[in-house]
């Protein structure tokens, strides 16, 4: 390849990334140090050397991480200076190692259309004014490793994990030396307190860096996403440049002689969205993190994106009408119109049948209607199970029996084409209701071993729902006519982390959520306490209420479900003396239940455990039905 052409193709590559980073946050890979470790390659040794005895290995991490969908894959680089090589002896094979990685790391992203950051760490060496090396000697070791790296490919580079910023700074002007153009991310890392090592601030480092012309700063490793959003959000307030954050999966723990980080990707996810908020536009993960944490941070970025794009939506269509109208929640449903006109609605839950024959649910949905049931509510493989589609049961039940369906619909195992396509088939054929969740992951059910998608949960779900019901589709393209669903959403009171749930509940009312259906209510404090908590953003609330079959139901709810269940509720349950009397006492839990939160919400989800839709019936009764109960 001519060297006018090699230029041409780096500097649309630069252009491409910069560009791409204006428009949406991207989204990098995580450890290498640490699935090395994990695959058996012992700490003493030269993990970039790998790039050369052992590249299937690396090209292996590279394809797992492209996979789970990083958009950037840093080269196994990291410690590829003269320094550090030195150590192992081999201090004459830096523009070997360096371009192996890099040749490595393109190849890999060649077909997943990824960018390959070239990795560039500290020299592991103090330089001037606290150690004998001189700037000029540090410029010369960053310039050898950054030259291999370019020549190998590299799209980019990631200057990381630099605690003295002078350092950084060397590292900065040798990338300029080698090419002008090529982009540039330089990351410091950070304490507690958000200083680096020699105590740089925040608001010291940032100015700095910009003035320097870096194309991105950030902080990566340092010691966890707490302590790194604070200094995200300090750094956000010091400069203009695009910020990056690649946090540790935690601060790591000693487990039987061994560093373990014990940040749960759904923890890390978590804080991606809170670093996106906060204004960071380059994410990924350091020490700890796997490819499974990028894989479930993916899925939050693209519900965060979902969000953006209907926003966007939104103020193109008030410059530039592109959307129409959604129809009044009153017009979409009988349950929508229920909803709208304040009153209260009752619904009984109807689980698919593991088989193909549905009589029992058809019966029992007949059964429902004939005693005034507003609507059945349809779960979607509960607890990862396979079941029948409750899309096609719900279309059954609604032609066959007549009342209407109110379509649990998850993210699992969709992505958002699926998803589009779902909906719009639904919408075709007459299901109008819907109670958009993320859905419980493979591993909780009886298929550990399928794989999710997730490419959205239930916040994302929720906006293109809502786009749909306005005519657009997922990309905020017309389509024509618009849906007509009535959007509804999960909510938990009981669980730990209120405030978490909380800030996730106004995230589903700002994307269109019209109603919302709580899990099984066994406590009327943590409801109550929920309730206050959403005055500001709130919209109808269905309480969950769950006639109990036994103590064992009861223990079961509280320790692998996690619902909150009450020591009195449990100890009734158990001195129950029957099968039978532990039944009826479930039902008199649940009819308690149902007049105590009637003033609190507009509707009750009645569950019927062990497909016993009496039971459901016998509870609702105690609002006053003068309807007699019949056969299940």
């Amino acid at each position: 390849m001519q060297a006018g052409s090699s230029s041409c193709i780096l500097k649309n590559m630069a252009g491409d990334f910069l560009a791409r980073l204006k428009a949406s946050p991207v989204l990098c890979d995580g450890a290498t140090g640490t699935l090395l470790y994990e695959k058996g390659i012992f700490i003493n040794r030269c993990y970039d050397e790998l790039n050369i005895s052992q590249p299937d290995l690396i090209r292996g991490l590279h394809h797992d991480y492209l996979q789970a969908g990083a958009e950037v894959i840093e080269t196994n680089t990291f410690g590829g200076n003269s320094f550090r090589l030195e150590r192992h002896g081999l201090a004459g094979k830096i523009r070997e190692i360096n371009l192996a990685g890099a040749r490595l790391a393109k190849e890999a992203a060649k077909s997943f259309d990824a960018w390959v950051a070239g990795s560039v760490g500290p020299l592991g060496v103090r330089i001037e004014p606290l150690g004998k090396i001189s700037f000029q000697e540090a410029r010369e070791a960053f310039r050898e490793q950054i030259a291999a790296l370019l020549e190998g490919g590299a799209d980019i580079l990631i200057l990381e994990t630099f605690g003295y910023v002078e350092e950084l700074h060397q590292a900065f002007l040798a990338a300029r030396e080698i090419n002008p153009r090529i982009p540039v991310v330089a990351q410091v890392t950070v304490d507690e307190e958000a200083n680096c090592m020699d105590g740089s601030t925040p608001e010291v480092f940032g100015p700095r860096l910009e003035e320097w012309g870096a194309d991105v700063i950030g902080c990566n490793c340092s010691v966890g996403p707490v302590a790194m959003l604070d200094a995200i959000e300090r750094l956000r307030a010091a400069t203009s440049l695009p910020i990056s954050a690649q946090p540790n999966a935690g601060i790591p723990r000693s487990v039987e002689g061994r560093n373990i980080y014990l940040c749960s990707p759904e923890y890390m996810a978590s804080y991606a969205r809170k670093f996106i908020a906060a204004g960071v536009r380059l994410i990924g993960g350091c020490c700890g993190t796997t490819p499974e944490h990028i894989r479930v941070m993916k899925s939050a970025l693209r519900a965060t994106q979902a969000r953006a794009r209907a926003t966007d939506a939104q103020v193109r269509s008030e410059a530039m009408p592109r959307a129409v109208a959604a129809v009044p929640l009153e017009e979409r449903s009988q349950l929508g119109a229920k909803i709208a006109r304040g009153e209260f609605v009752a619904m009984v839950e109807i689980v698919p049948p593991k088989g193909t024959n549905i009589q029992k649910e058809l019966d029992g949905a007949r059964y429902l209607k004939s005693v005034g049931v507003d609507g059945i509510n349809i779960p979607d493989s509960p607890r990862a199970s396979a079941r029948m589609s409750n899309q096609a049961l719900s279309l059954l039940l609604q032609q066959q029996a007549g009342i209407e369906a109110i379509l649990h619909y998850t993210c699992r195992d969709r992505n958002v084409l699926c998803i589009q396509s779902d909906l719009l088939g639904a919408a075709a054929v007459g299901i109008r209701n819907l109670i958009c969740i993320t859905g419980d992951p493979p591993k909780m059910g009886g298929y550990p071993d399928a794989t999710a998608v997730f490419d959205v949960d239930a916040i994302g779900l929720v906006n293109i729902v809502h786009n749909l019901n306005r005519g657009l589709d997922i990309g905020g393209n017309p389509i024509g006519t618009g849906t007509g669903f009535a959007i509804g959403i999960g909510a938990n009171p009981g669980v730990p982390n209120i405030d978490e749930e909380i800030s996730r509940f106004e995230y589903k009312v700002e994307a269109g959520a019209e109603f919302a259906v709580t899990q099984p209510v066994f406590d009327l404090f943590l409801l109550e306490n929920f309730l206050r908590k959403i005055e500001h953003c709130r919209i109808p609330v269905i309480a969950g209420i769950w006639p109990l079959v036994s103590a064992r139901n009861a223990e079961f709810m509280k320790n692998e479900l996690r619902v909150s269940v009450p020591d009195s509720i449990l100890a009734r349950m158990t001195r129950a003396p029957s099968p039978e009397a532990a039944r009826e006492e479930g039902i008199a839990i649940a009819r308690e239940m149902l007049v105590s939160v009637r003033e609190m919400v507009q509707g009750a989800q009645i569950s019927a455990p062990q497909g016993k839709y009496s039971s459901a019936v016998h509870v609702l009764e105690a609002l006053g039905s003068s309807t007699q109960v019949g056969a299940d």
